[in-house]
């Protein structure tokens, strides 16, 4: 193993080839030289919500690229293309998302090392250390791409849905802007189930989850908002959609994993025998979508089908059944009513899949 000094200095090669310069500038520089209305007060805002460590006010630790950064932002204040809060949440979902898929890659590719090398984690790590220079570029080319790939596709679905819209036909403006149907699938037992399992297993048990989840919902029109722990949050723009995500994520998660199939192609590792069966609850309702997630009282309803719903099985509610009702591809049956907490009594409602012949 390579001692401290080559990891520091690796780390700083690194520092240079990705900061695109010196660590120069000071926080007062960035605010001296980014305009006459950025104040050092604006510039440390900036720096915060990116969800860096702040420096002190003299310190060097800033390059050209950063005041590049800071000027870009506060221009568009400047100009009154937007306003100050919504740059400040511009920024907050670059350093939230950013850092989550950085710990993510690295974390991805440490355990890719560990695995292939039969490597200890330490030794994985430096060895990814040693290589970042090489993965950077190709991760960020293909960072870049599938960011614009997603905003041509939220560019497509907001001129679908809102691009013939009459002023008669525009939502109560005190009502949440957005139809949708929410969801949530848990994972059942996932504390007994995973107890006792290695690292390299439990990582293997957590993503194929997250990756089958994933599958599902994409494959039947729907998108992931995020994945809590053991659970996973999807969204669709009709109820049909919807619908057919909660009944796949309920089948293929409970009743159609071959366990075996997927250990001989390397989905599994030993110890993580399948994914465990989820209980899924939907509802269609109005919601607000916000900081990458959604809000509103159908996501609250729909949480807490979730908890009562038996495994690999999907409950709804009433009103999202009555929009169902006459389809045949579904069938409903009722349920006596459950309280539930912070909602009073609820009658939800299973949905099945109808026999095919």
């Amino acid at each position: 193993m390579r001692g401290p000094d080559h990891a520091r200095s690796t780390a700083e090669e690194l520092d240079a080839a990705l900061l695109g310069g010196d660590r120069s500038l000071s926080l007062r520089d960035l605010a001296a030289r980014a305009g006459d209305d950025v104040s050092l007060e604006d510039v440390a805002l900036f720096w915060s919500t990116l969800g860096l460590p702040q420096p002190d006010v003299e310190e060097q630790v800033f390059t050209q690229a950063d005041l590049d950064a800071v000027t870009r932002i506060t221009g568009l204040v400047r100009s009154g293309q937007i306003e100050r809060r919504t740059a400040i949440t511009l920024t907050r979902a670059l350093g939230h998302t950013s850092e989550r898929l950085v710990l993510w890659q690295v974390e991805a590719l440490v355990e890719d090392v560990a695995s292939r090398h039969a490597l200890d984690d330490t030794s994985a790590r430096l060895v990814v250390l040693d290589r970042l220079d090489e993965y950077g570029p190709l991760l960020e080319a293909q960072l870049v791409h599938a960011w614009r790939r997603h905003l041509a596709a939220m560019a497509g679905r907001i001129a679908g849905e809102f691009g013939s819209a009459r002023a008669d036909e525009l939502p109560d403006p005190t009502a949440l802007p957005l139809a949708r149907t929410v969801g949530f699938a848990d994972m059942v037992s996932f504390t007994r189930r995973t107890a006792g399992l290695g690292p390299t297993d439990l990582s293997a048990f957590v993503q194929r989850f997250e990756t089958a989840a994933r599958d599902v919902v994409t494959a039947a029109g729907g998108r992931v908002v995020k994945t809590i722990g053991d659970a996973v949050l999807f969204v669709a723009d009709d109820v049909v959609t919807g619908a057919d995500v909660a009944l796949g994520l309920a089948r293929v998660l409970g009743e159609e994993l071959d366990v075996e199939a997927e250990r001989a192609v390397g989905g599994l590792a030993e110890g993580a025998r399948g994914v465990t069966p989820v209980r899924v609850g939907f509802v269609q309702g109005r919601v607000l979508s916000r900081f990458g997630d959604v809000f509103g009282p159908s996501v609250n309803v729909a949480a807490r089908l979730t908890d009562i719903a038996e495994p690999s099985t999907v409950l709804t509610d009433p009103q999202t059944a009555t929009l169902l009702r006459g389809d045949p591809r579904y069938v409903l049956e009722p349920q006596p009513s459950r309280e539930l907490a912070g909602l009073g009594s609820v009658a939800p409602v299973r949905v099945r899949a109808a026999a095919t012949s």
